[in-house]
């Protein structure tokens, strides 16, 4: 017992994914599929505490 409530839910999202039309961008899931990396999330990053590192060479 106990269990009718679950699996409702579980039913009600999957009749959700399943009839929800999707705006889907078929580029951009290509280019991340193929490891292009996209423009707009490149930042250059710069390490503000690299100059405290302990330089071993």
């Amino acid at each position: 017992m106990g269990r009718g409530r679950a699996k409702a839910k579980q039913t009600k999202v999957a009749r959700d994914l399943k009839y929800r039309t999707h705006e889907t961008d078929f580029g951009a899931l290509a280019r991340e599929l193929h490891g292009e990396p996209d423009q707009s999330d490149q930042v250059d990053e710069v390490d503000e505490w690299s100059d405290y590192a302990d330089r071993r060479d």
